[in-house]
């Protein structure tokens, strides 16, 4: 077992989470889409586009690379105000990004 299984482990619930619920999409976005300099790319992407086409495969590309990963996270935040209350993975989604966050800033508590 090394230091990042877990951070690994938990990108996969995420991902599984997206691919149960039907959300995950099979074709990807126009690259412009995906170049956007905005935080979340949120003139480009709806926010759980955002996490199939950008944060999961950078962190996987990070961790896979050995790359320094980011410390200063905050994604939570974002999700609370972009997904709609109504949304039926609202909670689940946010207790997995409040969990992503927690491990990348090393606040396990």
């Amino acid at each position: 077992m090394t230091p990042d299984d877990p951070l690994r482990e938990h990108l996969q619930r995420l991902e599984m989470m997206l691919r149960q619920a039907g959300l995950w999409q099979e074709t990807a976005p126009d690259s412009r889409a995906l170049a956007s300099t905005q935080p979340f790319c949120l003139d480009t992407l709806e926010p759980l586009e955002w996490l199939q086409w950008v944060l999961l495969p950078r962190m996987r590309q990070l961790l896979d690379s050995q790359q320094p990963l980011p410390q200063n996270v905050a994604i939570t935040p974002y999700y609370e105000m972009a997904l709609d209350s109504a949304h039926p993975l609202r909670e689940p989604i946010l207790l997995a990004l409040l969990q992503l966050d927690a491990l990348l800033t090393g606040d396990n508590t």
